[in-house]
């Protein structure tokens, strides 16, 4: 049985990564100036003589490919840490507050701060994703801060503090978003509905040193990732260090998803679905659930934007808005379906 579920593993994540490539070379090819695929793999392999294809791809289409790739990854892997160290099928990483918190941060630095220092070149590009991460990352410090009882940190307190939060924190935003010339005001919607229009090898580069150090990590704690399922109670008789262990997964995953965040904006409903999808489809079991999240969050990221960014042409609809027109039936069939359970 154990090898039959092995060679379905193998099977699902062959035909995820099979249907990522499709999606990226689809997303090479189509959009404002459509390429053949023999264009497009010349372009790649620097044989292509024509100035034009590179700047489409490497400047514009690859580095926003590439940023989805790994944003879906780490929201689908984050949001399978979380619903586990919550034990709430429902629970999303936008409830630690992560996405609020970076977006308050973002729209204050550019009401208060922006105008007031010469940004020029790189700096610029980079401040403002600094930005978000700080705010991410301070909003679910408060957070967790709030939700500890003398047991560590309350799963259930955690999803509460979260909502009660994420609401406070969303509401300056608006306040400050309304104050906002009319400029900024565009730019400060644009980034909180999430999206890569403004996306670069600068911010790839910005999340490589999350992904390379909190990743892995994350992938080798599987097998107390599946423990932590149990009560507490049980998880203190076999004498495993709850507060801390809890807490350590759960600053990993806030790291992941605050680097996330804080260049591509508020993308929601990713951390739901692709852990609901790869635990229907490989069982409970985080060495197999875990990866595939990632290859599920990847795929659903790059659809997403995909669709935004050619359904519309040449508008553009952000990614986050296309994720929520996905994700809210969805969230509605999850609730209709415990509540019959």
């Amino acid at each position: 049985m154990d090898k039959d579920s092995q060679a379905r593993y193998i099977s699902i994540m062959s035909i995820g990564i099979v249907l990522i490539l499709l999606i990226v070379g689809i997303g090479l090819t189509y959009g404002e100036l459509r390429l053949s695929w023999i264009e497009m793999m010349s372009t790649l392999l620097h044989r292509s003589s024509d100035a034009s294809h590179y700047i489409v791809i490497f400047q514009f289409r690859l580095p926003r490919i590439v940023l989805g790739l790994v944003i879906g990854a780490t929201l689908g892997i984050a949001g399978t840490v979380v619903q586990s160290l919550t034990r709430n099928p429902l629970a999303d990483p936008g409830i630690l507050g992560i996405n609020a918190g970076a977006g308050m941060f973002i729209v204050l630095f550019m009401f208060l701060i922006r105008d007031q220092i010469d940004m020029t070149g790189n700096i610029a590009i980079m401040m403002m994703p600094l930005f978000g991460m700080i705010g991410g990352l301070l909003a679910a410090l408060l957070i967790f801060l709030l939700a500890k009882d003398q047991h560590g940190l309350n799963p259930q307190r955690l999803i509460l503090v979260g909502i009660a939060i994420t609401t406070g924190f969303s509401a300056v935003t608006l306040y400050a978003s309304l104050k906002m010339n009319p400029q900024d005001f565009e730019k400060a919607s644009a980034w909180l509905s999430g999206n890569f229009n403004s996306a670069n090898w600068l911010f790839v580069l910005s999340m490589l040193p999350w992904i390379v150090v909190l990743l892995p990590w994350l992938l080798c704690q599987t097998r107390l990732l599946d423990v932590m399922r149990l009560g507490d109670h049980t998880l203190l008789s076999l004498g495993i260090p709850l507060r801390q262990k809890r807490s350590q997964l759960m600053f990993i995953s806030v790291g992941l998803v605050a680097a996330g965040v804080a260049v591509s904006g508020s993308i929601g409903f990713v951390g739901l679905i692709a852990p609901h999808m790869a635990t229907r489809l490989v069982g409970l079991a985080h060495r197999r659930a875990l990866p595939l999240s990632g290859v599920i969050g990847a795929l659903l990221v790059l659809i997403a934007d995909f669709i935004g960014r050619t359904l519309f042409s040449p508008a553009q609809l952000p990614v986050g808005i296309v994720l929520s027109i996905i994700g809210a039936p969805y969230f509605v069939w999850l609730l209709s379906r415990r509540r019959q359970a």
